[in-house]
Order: structure tokens, then sequence, then C-alpha cells
């Protein structure tokens, strides 16, 4: 049994999707199904129920998944404790577009000579590795802090919808959320990014209408495909749609008073991170 193999694995069980997983480990899907075979048959067992439509945990996955994270955690712990820290660890949201790249260049000329590296995991997993130490500080959009985390508002993000480029909708200077009521949406799974599947469908709600659901695709860049193909619509941050590149598919903004949600950044509540002051100038000084 290798850590490779057990990081696959959970990855898999947290995305439920060979897919997703294969996209967020940056490996094709073909070698993440193999480890995952070589896996079960180390230990006999099948760790994931599997259908053309939907992957689930067995029994044995179940049971498997605690120990796996605790031997994941229990590595990182002991690479950390050889492993001389001069950077910062800092866990990536989804959509932070050209802010990220602002920060970051902020960061450099704040911080000469100090690494950043970026680690894009689910934003549970960001919490739970602040409050272990395997990251340094991470950005949310969460509006509860984790126990032993506090979580410092940086800035707004507001959200734009992206319809389809020969929708009528698509000319539009701005739109009311009622007007999306026909169309199909095309968002996250809830457990992925609850603020903001949250705010949307209780925007949706509070205009008069539940959105009929539309496909749900393993990527930001697999749905906005979609919608550059049929009837749909979704929600970009604003600050990532105008990194975007994609012909087929309109952004459009909404009108006031639109829907936006925070930008924090987690840190543990003890202590403050390595170059606290530099990475909070960095992000705007938007926080005490």
């Amino acid at each position: 049994m290798e850590l490779r193999q057990l990081g696959y694995f959970v990855t898999v069980a947290e995305e439920l999707h060979f897919g997703r997983a294969a996209e967020r480990l940056h490996i094709v899907q073909s070698a993440v199904s193999q480890q995952i075979r070589r896996l079960e048959r180390e230990l006999g067992a099948e760790l994931f129920d599997r259908s053309p439509r939907h992957v689930r945990l067995t029994g044995a996955g179940e049971r498997l998944l605690p120990e796996a994270r605790a031997v994941l955690a229990a590595a990182d712990r002991a690479r950390a404790a050889v492993a001389p820290r001069h950077g910062l660890r800092i866990g990536t949201s989804t959509g932070l577009g050209e802010h990220l790249d602002r920060v970051l260049a902020a960061f450099a000329r704040l911080a000469p000579g100090v690494p950043v590296e970026l680690v894009s995991v689910p934003a549970r997993e960001r919490l739970a590795q602040v409050a272990d130490g395997r990251l340094d500080a991470a950005f949310v959009r969460s509006p509860e802090p984790a126990p032993g985390l506090r979580i410092v508002p940086l800035w707004p993000d507001p959200l734009v919808a992206a319809v389809p480029a020969t929708h009528p909708l698509a000319a539009r200077d701005t739109l009311d959320l009622g007007e999306l009521a026909a169309l199909p949406l095309s968002i996250t799974e809830r457990r992925h990014n609850p603020a903001l599947v949250d705010l949307v469908i209780g925007a949706c709600h509070d205009a008069g209408f539940e959105p009929p659901a539309g496909p749900v695709s393993g990527s930001l860049q697999d749905t906005l495909a979609t919608i550059g193909s049929r009837p749909l619509w979704t929600v970009v941050y604003a600050s990532h749609a105008r990194v975007v590149q994609t012909p087929r598919v309109a952004f459009v903004p909404f009108r006031a008073p639109g829907l936006t949600l925070t930008t924090g950044l987690a840190v543990h509540a003890a202590a403050p991170p390595p170059h606290w002051d530099a990475l909070l100038a960095a992000c705007g000084d938007h926080g005490n």
C-alpha cells in the first residue's frame, strides 16, 4: 500500500467522481482508476460502487476513509517536522481570478524571496488543513469560521450570470434574476460550495421561482462549454469572468443590488501565519 494510492482514494471519495478527482490531482483519469484498482486488490475489498451515473463508497470504503486521512495527515506532519519552512502554503478558492494574481504580485513586492505554494483542495479540507497546520492560510467564502480558526474579511466578490452568447439576454448590460427563470441552472453540488449554492438558490426563491435543474459538470470549464452549446445558465465570480476566454458564453452582471459573496482569509485563531503583515497588506488590508 502506497501513500499515493491512499491520496488518490481520498480524492475520489471526496469528489465521488473519477474525472473530477483526476482534474484535482492533475493526472489522467485512467491513472487514478488503475491505482484505486491496485489498492482494492491489495486490501481484498471493493472500495467504490461504480455505475455509469454514480460513484459511491462501499462499506469498506467508508471504514477506510478516516484511516486513510489519518495516515496522510501523519505523513504530512512527518515531512513538516524535518523540512525547513521559509515560505507560505496557502489554500486557494475557485474563481479568485485576477484577485489571486494581484495578491501574489503584491506579496512578492512586500516579501521578496519568500516562496508561496498554492494548494487547491475543497473548502472543508482547506479549513481542516489550516486548523492542523498543513496550510498557513486559505482563501474561503464561508460565513462561519471553523473551530480554532478566524476568517478575516478581504473583499466582496460580485457574481455575474453566464448565458449562451446566442441568447437574447447576452446582449443586455444588466439583467434581473427573474429573467432567467425559464432557463435550467447548472451549478455545482452544494457539498462543494454551500455558500454559493445557498446564495443563488435563495435569491431565486426571493425572485419568485424555483430554477429548473440543469446538468452538473465536473468543472467550471465543462459547465461553460455546455452553456455554449445549449440554453443553460450559471453564475461566475466577476473577477474570474474577466480572465476567462470563451466566445460562446456571455457574462452579464445582475441588476443592483446583485449577488455577492465575501472572500476571506482563514488563519489559525491562536497564532498568525509567518509573514502575516505582508500577506494581509497584499490582500488589500481589509482585515484587522
